[in-house]
């Protein structure tokens, strides 16, 4: 019963952070574009959620590498798994960098005021056509201002609980090829361990993202893009494995499914001093602090 009264508390929790920052965001877009400078909306409110998600939902976010997005232009592109991804964005934005998001967020109260103000790139899924040109028009700008463009090429949330990806689209690399922008791998840890709610599971803790090497495309071809999708798709792949799973202070649930694997859970999060407990194999869990 203590479990899912914090889970549904934090999800309340969640959801009020999250409009407070949308709203907060509004109002920096409306001033950033007074000022001419639009390109700074989602960066501040960006770092404002990140802020308030972590010493108000107590989730915190460590990146590995994180120079590797700092040479601009790029085109990040990074596994996508649940809306704990808004987190990373708000800790890894770069300045100037904005996002790709489907059509239909835009009539979010809010949230879409938000999006919308800030220069957000609405996606209509279902006229591909309409898409493409939306992000055609965006690669000039993206390129001549040293700008970055932050796309989930898997399409929509994976709700994963296993260290795989779902199939990439190729729209980002086809992006990339035409405007020879390097491409910027960006791996997640998997999140069900900290907000999975098929199991009323929210944690607090820290996700781990890795920042991988840019990838050239000055001698992409265009018959090679599905190739070159798929040679990133499975690089991030490989490094989610490594990476594993976002380390919980479990105060919540876990996903039945990690809790029959062996004998360790993590008791806090991040660094390597952090305390393990051993638990009866019946209710274990694969995750452990790294070393």
């Amino acid at each position: 019963m203590a479990n899912n009264f914090l889970y549904y508390f934090r999800t309340f929790l969640a959801v009020v952070v999250l409009m407070v920052s949308a709203l907060y965001g509004t109002l920096a877009s409306i001033v950033c574009l007074i000022i001419g400078k639009q390109h700074l909306a989602q960066w501040t409110t960006a770092r404002f959620y990140y802020y308030a998600s972590k010493y108000i939902m107590g989730i915190d976010v460590k990146v590995i590498n994180e120079h590797n997005i700092t040479n601009l232009p790029c085109i990040a592109v990074s596994n996508h798994q649940s809306a704990l991804d808004i987190l990373v964005l708000g800790r890894m934005f770069p300045k100037g960098c904005t996002v790709s998001a489907k059509k239909s967020l835009r009539y979010v109260p809010i949230l879409g005021w938000f999006m919308a103000l800030s220069g957000t790139l609405f996606l209509d899924r279902g006229n591909r056509e309409k898409s493409v040109k939306t992000l055609n028009n965006s690669l000039r700008k993206i390129k001549d201002n040293k700008r970055a463009l932050w796309i989930f090429p898997e399409g929509t949330r994976s709700y994963t609980t296993d260290l795989e990806t779902l199939p990439f689209k190729k729209g980002a690399f086809h992006l990339a090829q035409q405007g020879n922008i390097p491409i910027v791998p960006v791996v997640v840890s998997n999140t069900s361990t900290i907000m999975f709610s098929k199991w009323n599971v929210f944690n607090r803790g820290t996700l781990i993202i890795k920042v991988l090497d840019p990838i050239p495309t000055s001698d992409l071809k265009k018959e090679d893009i599905g190739a070159f999708t798929e040679k990133v798709r499975d690089l991030i792949s490989k490094e989610l494995k490594e990476v594993g799973y976002s380390i919980p202070i479990v105060d919540t649930n876990l996903p039945p499914n990690l809790v029959e694997k062996n004998g360790r859970i993590v008791k806090k999060a991040l660094p390597a001093k952090d305390i393990v407990e051993e638990v009866p194999a019946s209710s274990s869990i694969g995750i452990t602090a790294e070393k």
